[in-house]
C-alpha cells in the first residue's frame, strides 16, 4: 500500500475532530477551575449549617492560590521547557492528570473533618480546609495552564494554513461553556445535595478530559507517522516550517527581544486579571448588591462566558477573513473597563447587572478572539511553545494577587466599589496597552491588522 503523500491535518475532517477532542479536554478544565466559584456564600456559612466558616480573605486567598505554584514556583515557565522538550503528548496527559489530581485534594478538603484550630501562613490565619483546598488547587492551576499552553499548540500544529483564528475562537468557546456551565449549575447542585457534589462531579469530568486528550494523542501520532511516510523533501520542508520546535535557550532571548511580545504579555496580565478574578466574585456580587437569589445568581454570572460560545468564534472568523486585530482588541478591552466601572456605581437594579453582563460576554468575545491569533504572527513558529508559556506565567501574577486585593477591599467595603473601581483601572491599563500594540505593529509591521487567511 503506497503511503498518503497528503498530511493528515489537510483534512477538514481531521483537524475539525482534532479540535474538538482538545477543546474537551480543555472545556473540562474550564469548568472544574470556577465550579467553587458560585459557592463562596456556602463556603461562609457556619458548619452546623452546611459550610465551612471561611472569612472573604479566605476565600480570596482560595482564589489566587490556583496560580502559586506556578508563579512563585516558576512552574508554568518550567511547563513551557516540558512542551517543548517532551511534546504536546506527553505534556497534555501530565497536565490532565494533575488537574484530576488537585481535584481530588479539593474535596477532601470540603469532606474532611477538621480541627477549629487556624493555621498560620504568611499573614493569614487559615482554617485547614481553606489550607487543604488552596493545596489542591494550586496542583490543579499546574495542570490547567499546562493544559493551556497544549492546546494552544496543538491547535497551531494542526491549523496552520487553515482557520487559525476560527479553530482558536471555537476552542475558546467551548471553555467558556464550561465556565458557564460552572457558574450556573454548582450552586443548585449544593444546595440540593452537598458541597462536596459538585467537586465529586468535576472529578468525573476531569477524567472524561483526560480519556478525550488521549484519543487526541493516538491521532497526533498518527500525523508524525503520515509525515514521516510523505518524500523526504517535503518533510524537510514541513519540519522547517511546522515541527522546528527543538528548544534552544537562545530562543528565550528572541523572544524577550521582541516588544510585541511583551506588550501581549502585559494585556494578558491586566485583561484577564480585570475578568477570571471577577467572575469569582461575581456571583456574590449579584447577591450582594443587586439582591438576587442565591439560587439563580450563578445564571446571572454565566451570561458573559455564555455569550462568548457564540461570539469568540464569529469573531475570530472576522479576523480570519477581514483582519483589523488590534482594533477588535481594543474595542473588547474598552467595553470591558466600562462594564467595571458601571458595577462600581450606586445602581441596584438587576436589569442593570444583566446589561453590564451582556456588555462584558461581547467584549469577553472581542479581545481573546482577536489576541491569541496575533502571537503566531509576532513569535517565530520554533519559539511559539516558550512564548505560550511565558505568556501564561506571567499573566498568572495578575491572577494571584488581583483575588487577594478584592478579597481583603470586599471585607471593609461590602458594596463592592472598592473592588470593582480595582478591575476597572485594571481593565483600563489593558486598553491602554492595546493601544500601544496598534502603534508598535506599524512600525515593525506584524501584520496585526492583516486578515489570516490569504486572498
Amino acid at each position: 500500500m503506497r503511503p498518503s503523500k497528503e498530511k493528515i491535518n489537510n483534512s477538514p475532517f481531521a483537524r475539525w475532530t482534532v479540535l474538538i477532542i482538545v477543546a474537551t479536554a480543555m472545556m473540562m478544565g474550564y469548568f472544574v477551575n470556577d465550579v467553587m466559584s458560585p459557592l463562596e456564600t456556602l463556603l461562609e456559612l457556619p458548619k452546623e449549617q452546611g459550610g465551612l466558616g471561611w472569612t472573604p480573605s479566605d476565600y480570596g486567598f482560595f482564589s489566587g492560590a490556583g496560580s502559586f505554584i506556578n508563579v512563585f514556583l516558576l512552574m508554568l515557565f518550567f511547563s513551557g521547557l516540558i512542551l517543548d522538550r517532551m511534546g504536546i503528548r506527553f505534556t497534555g496527559t501530565l497536565a490532565c492528570s494533575l488537574m484530576a489530581l488537585g481535584t481530588l485534594i479539593k474535596y477532601y478538603a470540603v469532606t474532611a473533618e477538621f480541627g477549629n484550630e487556624p493555621i498560620a501562613f504568611l499573614d493569614y490565619q487559615l482554617p485547614a480546609s481553606a489550607v487543604w483546598a488552596s493545596l489542591g488547587f494550586a496542583i490543579f492551576g499546574v495542570g490547567y495552564e499546562m493544559t493551556g499552553i497544549s492546546v494552544s499548540k496543538a491547535m497551531v500544529r494542526w491549523f496552520t494554513g487553515h482557520e487559525l483564528a476560527l479553530a482558536m475562537g471555537i476552542q475558546l468557546a467551548m471553555a467558556r461553556l464550561g465556565t458557564a456551565a460552572a457558574l450556573s449549575i454548582s450552586a443548585p447542585i449544593a444546595r440540593h445535595y452537598t458541597l462536596s457534589m459538585p467537586l465529586l462531579i468535576s472529578l468525573a469530568f476531569l477524567i472524561i478530559g483526560l480519556l478525550a486528550f488521549l484519543v487526541f494523542c493516538i491521532m497526533d501520532r498518527k500525523l508524525d507517522a503520515n509525515r514521516a511516510s510523505i518524500s523526504s523533501s517535503s518533510s524537510c520542508a514541513d519540519r522547517a516550517t511546522e515541527e522546528g520546535e527543538e528548544f534552544h535557550w537562545g530562543d528565550i532571548l528572541v523572544t524577550l527581544r521582541n516588544p510585541g511580545f511583551w506588550l501581549i504579555t502585559l494585556f494578558c496580565v491586566l485583561f484577564y486579571s480585570a475578568v477570571s478574578p471577577f467572575l469569582k466574585f461575581s456571583t456574590k456580587l449579584m447577591v450582594m448588591k443587586y439582591g438576587v437569589d442565591p439560587d439563580i445568581a450563578g445564571f446571572f454570572s454565566s451570561i458573559a462566558p455564555f455569550g462568548t460560545i457564540l461570539m469568540t468564534p464569529l469573531f475570530g472568523l472576522i479576523y480570519d477573513r477581514y483582519g483589523k486585530g488590534v482594533t477588535l482588541v481594543i474595542t473588547g478591552a474598552l467595553m470591558l473597563t466600562a462594564v467595571h466601572f458601571g458595577f462600581s456605581l450606586p445602581m441596584h437594579s438587576s436589569t442593570i447587572a444583566i446589561a453590564l453582563m451582556v456588555t462584558l460576554s461581547i467584549g469577553y468575545s472581542l479581545a481573546p478572539a482577536a489576541l491569541w491569533p496575533c502571537v503566531p504572527k509576532i513569535i517565530p513558529l520554533k519559539c511559539l511553545g516558550t512564548a505560550y508559556s511565558m505568556i501564561f506565567f506571567i499573566q498568572n501574577f495578575g491572577r494571584a494577587v488581583i483575588p487577594m486585593c478584592v478579597g481583603r477591599a470586599n471585607e471593609t467595603d461590602p458594596t463592592y466599589t472598592t473592588s470593582m473601581l480595582i478591575f476597572g483601572f485594571t481593565a483600563l491599563g489593558a486598553a491602554v496597552t492595546a493601544i500601544a500594540m496598534l502603534v508598535i505593529d506599524k512600525k515593525k509591521n506584524y501584520g496585526l491588522q492583516l486578515p489570516n487567511i490569504k486572498k
